[in-house]
Formats: C-alpha cells, sequence, structure tokens
C-alpha cells in the first residue's frame, strides 16, 4: 500500500522543491530543486516526489474550510 504524498502548506505563490527538505543529509538525498508556481486551483504538485504545496486560504487548502 502506497503512502498519500506530503503536503506542504505555504504562504508564496512560488515554492521550490529538492525532495529532501527535511532530510537532515539535505539535498544530497534529494533530487533536483525545481521552481513551483500555484496557480488558480490553489496547490502545485513536484513532478518528482509527488509533494504538495498548498496554498494557505486558498481553494485547495482544506483546514481553511
Amino acid at each position: 500500500m502506497n503512502n498519500p504524498p506530503e503536503t506542504v502548506l505555504t504562504e508564496s505563490h512560488r515554492v521550490f522543491c529538492d525532495g529532501a527538505t527535511d532530510i537532515r543529509a539535505g539535498a544530497a538525498l534529494g533530487h533536483p530543486r525545481v521552481w513551483l508556481e500555484i496557480d488558480e486551483k490553489g496547490f502545485a504538485e513536484c513532478g518528482y516526489c509527488d509533494r504538495r504545496f498548498v496554498l494557505k486560504g486558498g481553494p485547495a487548502d482544506q483546514q481553511a474550510a
């Protein structure tokens, strides 16, 4: 069984993902840094690790509902 992708709440429309934000050894264990733009849907997903970045208070923010 697969775990659901990690969701990160953010206040910025432009975010980056390197797959290693929470890894102590850093980006050497992640993937190349990619910059993502959150659009009118209120979220963006990393093409490498499927991490989802959700804009706080945006349409995809389940906590704001």
